[in-house]
């Protein structure tokens, strides 16, 4: 009864201090409270080396494209005609007045420019590609092929090319093929009409609401924009205002404005983390492994997965396989983590005030240039005994499934649970 009691005890400590873990993240980076506007981060911890003998030789991979501009130019327009009007009135004071002037700046930047990619994408593309050549030399010796594919939007595209580019420069041998076609979207960017509509049912979205209203978004760095209370209670919307200013705060930083403004002296890292905490209910309500919506939408990924495992069959039967690379967004990056189980993020959570707790953490999934890499080892092309290691955003990653020989799994054990996984799903 004792150990019980003290198990329990370690349990909730446990689970209070994961909470208090993901607030000081954001507190020693507040860009963390940005989910999945969150720019790339570079990986800081070492590979474990592979089991002896054994030796990369091909490499599976989806990753989002990389940062990018505002899709959408209410985004832009709300915060700044809202301010405008007030400045208009001789309602805002001098933080008021300086945050417009920044707003501005950032509005500008962007005209013509929504959802494109921006140099910072590019580059973390280009590091990306620079990192997994360095890694696993053995994989990108000699004329090897490496081919890529990318959904049909501009800025997936480019962070192909820019990947691309930079495999090139490191080795001119490489025999690259790239192409991106409506041909392969039902794999690299499937819309399943079925699951679309089970993504947010009313018990979500009730849910959702009622987290919501008891976490109020935080009008205190709205407020402290004007000097007439009167005017800001009574005619300005305050949340919605908050809501638009986040998100332009968010996206600043995959700009190239993003050391020239800095929106932060705006929010507190309560006021950040409550922001966060919203937008990774939502993140999980829709696109995770949600029991509120039947914990289906995973599966949006079935046809990647599929794909993925069919085309390393093929390539572990080849001598000399390279890379086959794929390009895309974080609507596919994140179920697809969630349907592979990594880190446990296949996670069914009844409570979503735990989900943090449970270890639910959007910005670790999906940030801008989110990846996941399948590396492939053998001792040669006749060592039937494959193992496979999954890095999420470049650092390995934990798979569902037995393994002697972690953070390695076997090819064959790997492929037998995802394929009955795949199979056993009714749609």
């Amino acid at each position: 009864m004792r150990k019980l009691i003290i198990a329990v005890i370690l349990g909730c400590i446990t689970l209070q201090a994961t909470a208090q873990d993901i607030w000081k993240e954001i507190d020693q980076n507040p860009r963390r409270s940005a989910s999945n506007y969150m720019a790339y981060p570079e990986p800081t911890k070492p590979l474990t080396p592979a089991p002896k003998g054994k030796k990369p030789f091909y490499i599976s991979h989806y990753g989002r494209h990389g940062s990018r501009f505002i899709i959408n130019h209410r985004d832009y327009d709300y915060p700044y005609f809202t301010l405008l009007l007030a400045d208009s009135l001789g309602k805002l004071n001098e933080k008021g007045k300086e945050i417009l002037r920044r707003m501005a700046l950032l509005r500008d930047d962007a005209r013509d420019r929504l959802g494109e990619l921006t140099p910072l994408g590019a580059q973390q593309h280009r590091d990306i590609a620079r990192r997994m050549y360095q890694r696993f030399p053995e994989v990108f010796k000699g004329d090897v092929c490496v081919d890529a594919k990318s959904t049909v939007v501009i800025r997936c595209i480019l962070s192909m090319e820019n990947a691309l580019q930079e495999l090139v420069s490191l080795n001119p041998k490489l025999r690259i093929t790239h192409d991106a076609s409506e041909h392969d979207m039902y794999y690299m960017n499937f819309r399943d009409p079925k699951l679309r509509k089970k993504i947010l049912p009313k018990v979500s979205q009730d849910i959702y609401n009622e987290f919501c209203l008891r976490h109020v978004d935080p009008k205190r760095p709205v407020e402290s924009l004007f000097n007439d209370t009167t005017y800001s209670n009574n005619c300005v919307n305050l949340e919605r205002l908050n809501y638009y200013i986040f998100k332009v705060v968010s996206i600043a930083q995959n700009t190239e404005m993003r050391d020239k403004i800095d929106f932060y002296d705006l929010y507190n890292t309560d006021e950040l983390y409550v922001n966060w905490r919203k937008d990774n209910v939502y993140w999980y309500l829709t696109y995770g492994p949600s029991p509120q919506n039947g914990g289906t939408q995973p599966f949006t990924q079935r046809n990647l997965l599929r794909k993925m495992i069919e085309e390393a069959d093929s390539c572990i039967a080849l001598p000399r396989p390279g890379a086959t690379l794929r390009f895309g967004h974080e609507t596919m990056v994140m179920p697809l983590t969630c349907l592979l189980g990594l880190n446990g993020y296949d996670i069914q959570v009844e409570d979503v005030e735990q989900l943090e707790d449970k270890g639910w953490v959007n910005y670790r999934i999906f940030p801008m240039g989110a990846n996941i890499q399948f590396i492939f080892y053998r001792k040669n092309p006749k060592d039937q005994d494959v193992l496979i290691k999954v890095l999420l955003n470049e650092e390995e990653a934990t798979l569902p499934i037995a393994t002697d020989c972690a953070p390695y799994y076997h090819w064959n054990d790997f492929r037998q649970h995802f394929l009955q996984k795949l199979d056993n799903y009714k749609d």
